[in-house]
C-alpha cells in the first residue's frame, strides 16, 4: 500500500471539477463505514504465524500479545498459513472473504461461525461471485482448527488488546471519513467505467488495525482497508475494491486474453517471478487485478485522488502491475476515461484488432511508466 500527502483545498478542488460537472445526474452511492472486531482477529492471524511479511508491520503489537497464547495455538497458525501459501492462497484475506456472509462483529460471532459452517457460513458464501466447491472441502478442514485458535484469543483478551488500538483511532476516523465521502459518488463512476449497474448503491468500508498491507474484497459491496490510511488511500481502496471482477473472469474474454497473456514471454516472467506473498499468482489473477487497476487509476483521477500513475505502479508490488498501466495507456487513448463504456465490450475489441499484443501493450506501458519497453519488469535495481 503506498502512501501520499494530503492534497492541499486548491489542489482538491480542481481535481474535483470534472466530478462536479458529471454530478448532473442521480448521486448513486450510500456509504457505510464502520470498524469489526471479527475480521480483525482474522487479519491477525498473517503476522502470528511469523512471516516477516506481515510480522514487520506489528512487531510492537507482537511482543505483547504472543506470549498470551498457547504454543499450540501459534503451531497451529503457523501450519495452516504454510499451507495455504503453498497452494498461492493468502490466509488471512482468504478467510475473511469465506466468512464475510457470517456475522463478524465479536470472536463470539467468528467462533459459532466456524462451529456451524455448513448452516452460518456456506449458504452466503454459495450465493456469492466467491463460491468454489472444491475449495469448500479445505475449508471445513480449516474450521475446527480456527474455532480452537479463537477461543485463545478470546481468552487471551484479544478484544481488550485490540479495542486499545480501534477505539481511540475510531472516534476520530469515523465520523470525519463519512464526512468527506458524503460528497463522493463513487458507485456512479465504476457504473460508467464498467457498463452495468450495481444492484444496491450502498457501500461499505470496514476499517481495520490488523490488516496491513492488504485492502480486501470481501462478500457484498464492502471491502476492509486499515484505519490508519490516509483518507486518500481509503477511497483509493473503494473505488478500486468495488471494481472486481471487472467482467466474468470465466468467460470467452477472459479466457482469451489470458492466452494471449501467457504467449507474452514479459507477463510469463511476471507471472512466474514475482513476490507470491502480493497474490495473482495467476493469469486470470493478473487480468482480474491489473483491469481493476486501470479503471481504479480513472476513478481516482475523477475523484480528485488520484497519485501520478508512473509513480503508482513503480511503488506498487515491486513495479509487477505493468499489464495495469499499459490497459490504462490504451483506455486514455481511446478516451474512455470520458466516455466511459463496456469494459468488457472494449477488451474483446482490443484483443481482436490487436491493442493488447505485446508490440502495442508493451509501448503503452513505456508510454505510462516512463521506462524503456523492453525494460518494463522487474525494476531496475537503485
Amino acid at each position: 500500500m503506498n502512501r501520499r500527502q494530503m492534497l492541499t483545498s486548491a489542489s482538491l478542488a480542481l481535481a474535483l471539477a470534472p466530478l462536479a460537472q458529471a454530478r448532473c445526474a442521480e448521486f448513486r452511492t450510500q456509504w457505510k463505514v464502520r470498524t469489526s472486531e471479527g475480521f480483525d482477529a482474522i487479519c491477525f492471524t498473517n503476522p502470528l504465524s511469523g512471516d516477516p511479511f506481515y510480522a514487520d508491520y506489528y512487531a510492537k503489537e507482537l511482543a505483547a500479545f504472543k506470549p498470551r497464547l498457547r504454543a499450540e495455538t501459534l503451531s497451529t497458525i503457523e501450519k495452516r498459513f504454510k499451507l495455504a501459501q503453498s497452494r498461492g492462497v493468502l490466509l488471512g484475506p482468504t478467510l475473511c472473504t469465506m466468512m464475510s456472509g457470517a456475522p463478524d462483529a465479536s470472536l463470539d460471532d467468528l467462533i459459532a461461525a466456524l462451529s456451524d459452517p455448513e448452516r452460518i457460513v456456506r449458504p452466503p458464501l454459495e450465493n456469492s461471485p466467491y463460491w468454489d466447491p472444491d475449495e469448500w472441502p479445505i475449508f471445513l478442514e480449516l474450521c475446527l482448527d480456527f474455532v480452537k485458535i479463537f477461543a485463545d484469543f478470546r481468552a487471551a483478551g484479544f478484544a481488550e488488546f485490540r479495542s486499545a488500538y480501534v477505539d481511540p483511532r475510531g472516534a476520530k476516523k469515523l465520523p470525519a471519513l463519512r464526512a468527506r465521502l458524503s460528497g463522493m459518488d463513487t458507485i456512479a463512476e465504476q457504473e460508467r467505467l464498467l457498463g452495468r449497474k450495481f444492484p444496491d448503491p450502498s457501500l461499505e468500508i470496514i476499517l481495520l488495525y490488523f490488516s496491513k498491507p492488504h485492502g480486501i474484497k470481501i462478500q457484498g459491496q464492502r471491502f476492509l482497508t486499515h484505519i490508519d490510511y490516509p483518507d486518500e488511500i481509503v477511497i483509493r481502496n473503494a473505488d478500486h475494491e468495488m471494481l472486481h471482477p471487472p467482467f466474468d473472469m470465466n468467460g470467452a474474454t477472459s479466457l482469451a486474453v489470458q492466452a494471449a497473456l501467457k504467449s507474452d514471454p514479459l507477463f510469463v516472467k511476471i507471472v512466474n517471478e514475482h513476490d507470491k506473498r502480493f497474490g495473482y499468482n495467476s493469469f486470470e489473477g493478473i487480468l482480474n487485478e491489473d483491469t481493476v487497476q486501470a479503471l481504479e487509476q480513472i476513478v481516482n483521477e475523477r475523484l480528485g485522488v488520484a497519485e501520478p500513475p508512473a509513480q503508482r505502479w513503480k511503488d506498487s508490488d515491486d513495479g509487477m502491475h505493468v499489464f495495469a498501466a499499459g490497459l490504462y495507456g490504451l483506455l486514455k487513448a481511446d478516451g474512455y476515461d470520458k466516455t466511459g463504456g463496456n469494459i468488457g465490450v472494449w477488451m474483446a475489441s482490443a484483443l481482436k484488432s490487436g491493442r493488447l499484443a505485446p508490440a502495442s501493450l508493451h509501448t503503452a506501458a513505456a508510454r505510462i511508466l516512463q521506462r524503456p519497453a523492453d525494460r518494463l519488469w522487474p525494476l531496475p535495481k537503485a
